[in-house]
This record gives structure tokens, C-alpha cells and sequence, in this order.
């Protein structure tokens, strides 16, 4: 009868018996065995949603910083072309500190008129003039200008700003972007921001910069450097940054549509579902209305809680700041000037192989935070504290240029490359983590985490700047000669 009845109205036989029955409970355990039922097709779905988001995460924050890391990994190609020669760095040192004032002005619009601040659009804004200014750099990098009887670089120096300022602006305005994502995704975009070195580096290395051989001299008595010629070109390394950047840009567009279309099946999702004639209540007449409508009322009064804000500045916040600019002065402005000094008296091997694990031990520190996160501040200043020891060794090997410990043995290349995985490692980690923290506390807190970062940076670049361009207190070794005499 119940199955005729079935086949008859299109409904289930359970669903039939229950209504014929009345049975509260045995209702409740149906709808149960419906929701779980259609919960269990769920996961892959939103597994693979996720993944995509991740992807787009990613690719997102690898425009961060993507163009300031190419310059920078280019100059000794560049310096071979331009007027200004290895005094090429100190000029892009001033001009990323000038490029500070596009946070500025970010903070102070967010503190003084917060409602002319649309971060998306900013963020665009930030994206297109990236992709253009990365354009006009392959095109016009060579060319020079007269200026008060002497040539310069001018186009190389102005684009490098703009790109400096572009790129200073973003760590203000993509991070707070971020806040609308779920935690998880701050540490995908962390690891998007190691990709923006490690992608240059790898293309750096497969151009072939600083590859070369000893030969004898014309002399007979010594030998000499003879440098390689480059695989291909700086322009075509500038296109290769102007791909990633705009594979960055599209990469944005394509997580803001995916985001909204996420938050529309969200809210069709959380909707009641309609219910059909079966499903009224006049289908149901032994069902006691009134009690259904009061546990709807529970239900609502226990979801829906008002939210108590907490101020930002706490000892806490604070002590994640201040870590936080400490770990990005040491590895995005302290150690990076003495990179050099502290390799390559071990050769250039040691060298390479320092740049580039390093580079890929900063987004897989990323992604270990992604399963591994510590929340005890204790611990992360102890994290903090054993990468700054393994960064004073490194500042010691640079100090001791060009004659470092163990010169000439396996075990003192070992250690140097092992120190800098383990330097960018560890503190890659400190800055996910302190990044997912702040996260928690805020939209704002998300913004003064973007500005810890840059001052960091700039307090860095600014300490190591005189003493390695102007006083020259770190002694490069010199290729193919025997700098250390024992």
C-alpha cells in the first residue's frame, strides 16, 4: 500500500509512513539521514573548491614581490650595460626606500578616511600599473639620458621605483584582502610570496649568471676569470617577470569572481529549503506547531551571538609585531647584503645551491605550517631565537670574508648552504605563523602586519647600506685567485 502510494505521488515509501504515522522522533531521525546522506557527497566537492583557491592564493601572492626580487637577481647581468655599474645597487637601496611612501599613504587613508580605501580596486590598480611598468623595463632597460654632462640609467631608475613603490604598497593592501578567507589561506599566500623569489632565482640560474672558468693567462704565470656569456638576455628575463606578474593579475580576477561565486552557493546553501506541499506543516497535522516554532527560536538565540571586538593593541599583538619586523629586517634586509661575502669564498657552487634551497625552504616552511601550527609565543620566540643564532654564524662567515672557517672543505660548503636553509627556513615559518595569529584579531590587524613587514624590511636595507656600500666593511673574494694564503 505504502509503495503504491510511493509510485502514485513520486515520494518516498519512509516518508509516506512517517506522515501517516505522526512520529515526531522518527521524522527528526529522517531528515537526520537525508542531511547526512547528502552531507557525505560534500567533501570532494569542496575539496577540489578549495584547491582551486588555494592555486589562486598562490599565484596571487607570488606578484607580491615578484618584480624588486628580479631586479635585484639581475644586476650582475645588468651592471655589464648600464653606466652605473655595482654602484647600480646603492641607487635601487634609495629608491625601494623611497617606495615606502606608497604604505604611507595607505596607512594614513585607512586611519583618516577608511571609506575612500577599496582595497580590491587598489589592488588592480596595483596589478595593472605592475604588468605596464614591467613592460616598459623590457623595452627601454638600456636606454640612457645625459643628465648634468654624465649618462645614466634613467628609464632602468624610474621603473625600478615605480615597480619599488607598487611593490611596497601591496604587503598594505594584499595581506588585509586576505582577512575575508579563512586562516588556512594566509599561509598560502605566504607561500605565493616565497614563490616570487624562488621563481626568479630558478630563472636566474638557468640564464646561467655568474658562470665561469679559470684559464691561464696571457702570462703564463697565472690564471684568470673568464665569465660565460649569458643563455638569453636580460630583456627576455624582464618578459619572463612580466609573465608572472601577469599571471598574477589574472590569477586576482579569477579569485575574485571563484570568492563570490563561493559566498553565492554559500548563501543558497545556509537558505531554508523550500518546502513543497508534502513537506508543510498542514502535511504533517499531528506535528505541535508550537513547539517547532519555539525550537526555532532556541536555535536562533544560540547561533546567533553578539560579537564583543577587542582592542588590537595588546602585549600580545605587540609582541607579535615587533617579532615579526625583526625576523623580516634579518632576512629581507640584513642577511640578503652579505649573501655574497658569506658564499662565495666557498665557490660558487656553494653559492647557488644557498640561493636557491633557500628560496624553496621558504615555501615549504610555508606549507609545514599549513598541518604544524604553533601558538605558544614562547615557542615562536625560541624559533625566532635559534634562527637568529644560525644568522649571527652567517654575518660571521661574511665578516671573515674573503678567508671564512673551513675554506677549501666539503663540511664548511655543507654548513653554509645547510645555515641558510635553515636561517630562511625557520623564519618563514615565525612569519606564517604570526600571519595566521593576526589574522585572528582583525582586518586591521592584517594591515599593521603588512606594515611590520615593510618597516622591517626597510630598517634592514637602511642598518646594512652604509656598511657594505659606503665603509665597505665586508672584503669580496676575488675570482681565481688564492685569497687565503695558509
Amino acid at each position: 500500500m505504502l509503495c503504491y502510494l510511493a509510485s502514485r505521488y513520486k515520494v518516498g515509501c519512509l516518508k509516506i509512513a512517517l506522515c501517516l504515522l505522526g512520529c515526531e522522533v522518527t521524522q527528526k531521525l529522517y531528515f537526520r539521514t537525508c542531511r547526512k546522506h547528502s552531507l557525505r557527497k560534500m567533501p570532494t566537492s569542496l575539496m577540489s573548491r578549495d584547491l582551486v583557491t588555494h592555486l589562486l592564493v598562490a599565484l596571487f601572492g607570488m606578484g607580491s614581490w615578484v618584480a624588486v626580487n628580479s631586479l635585484w637577481i639581475e644586476l650582475p647581468v645588468v651592471v655589464k650595460d648600464l653606466p652605473e655599474g655595482w654602484n647600480l645597487p646603492a641607487y635601487l637601496t634609495v629608491l625601494i626606500a623611497f617606495g615606502n611612501l606608497g604604505p604611507i599613504a595607505v596607512t594614513l587613508t585607512h586611519r583618516f578616511a577608511p571609506e575612500l580605501l577599496k582595497e580590491q580596486w587598489l589592488i588592480h590598480g596595483i596589478q595593472a600599473l605592475s604588468v605596464l611598468a614591467a613592460t616598459f623595463l623590457a623595452v627601454f632597460w638600456q636606454q640612457t639620458v645625459l643628465i648634468g654632462g654624465e649618462v645614466h640609467s634613467l628609464p632602468f631608475l624610474l621603473l625600478g621605483f615605480v615597480l619599488a613603490f607598487l611593490c611596497c604598497t601591496s604587503n598594505v593592501t594584499f595581506l588585509p584582502y586576505m582577512y575575508q578567507f579563512p586562516p588556512a589561506f594566509i599561509r598560502t599566500f605566504f607561500i605565493g610570496q616565497g614563490l616570487s623569489a624562488l621563481f626568479p632565482c630558478v630563472a636566474a640560474l638557468g640564464q646561467g649568471i655568474g658562470q665561469l672558468e679559470c684559464r691561464n693567462n696571457s702570462f703564463g704565470n697565472g690564471t684568470e676569470p673568464f665569465y660565460f656569456q649569458e643563455k638569453f638576455t636580460a630583456t627576455k628575463y624582464f618578459w619572463f617577470i612580466w609573465v608572472l606578474l601577469t599571471i598574477s593579475g589574472i590569477s586576482f580576477v579569477g579569485l575574485v569572481y571563484w570568492h563570490q561565486k563561493e559566498r553565492d552557493m554559500q548563501r543558497v546553501h545556509e537558505q531554508p529549503p523550500e518546502s513543497s506541499p508534502h513537506e508543510s506543516l498542514e502535511s504533517f497535522p499531528l506535528r505541535d506547531s508550537t513547539y517547532t516554532t519555539t525550537d526555532m527560536k532556541e536555535n536562533m538565540e544560540t547561533t546567533v551571538k553578539p560579537t564583543v571586538s577587542s582592542p588590537f593593541l595588546t602585549w600580545r599583538n605587540i609582541y607579535l609585531l615587533v617579532l615579526l619586523m625583526v625576523s623580516n629586517a634579518l632576512t629581507n634586509g640584513v642577511l640578503p647584503s652579505v649573501q655574497t661575502y658569506a658564499c662565495l669564498p666557498y665557490g660558487t657552487m656553494a653559492y647557488h645551491l644557498s640561493v636557491v634551497l633557500s628560496n624553496i625552504a621558504n615555501p615549504v616552511a610555508c606549507f609545514i605550517a599549513m598541518f604544524l601550527m604553533c601558538r605558544s609565543m614562547m615557542v615562536l620566540g625560541l624559533i625566532s631565537v635559534l634562527g637568529a643564532v644560525v644568522g649571527t654564524y652567517l654575518l660571521v662567515l661574511a665578516a671573515l670574508s674573503p678567508c671564512p672557517p673551513l675554506v677549501g672543505n666539503n663540511v664548511g660548503v655543507s654548513l653554509v648552504v645547510i645555515s641558510w636553509i635553515l636561517f630562511l627556513g625557520l623564519f618563514s615559518y615565525v612569519k606564517v605563523v604570526i600571519g595566521t595569529l593576526l589574522h585572528e584579531a582583525g582586518h586591521v590587524a592584517l594591515m599593521w602586519c603588512g606594515a611590520a613587514i615593510q618597516a622591517g624590511s626597510l630598517v634592514g636595507a637602511l642598518l646594512m647600506f652604509p656598511m657594505v656600500s659606503i665603509y665597505h666593511l665586508f672584503q669580496r673574494t676575488q675570482d681565481c685567485v688564492e685569497n687565503c694564503a695558509f
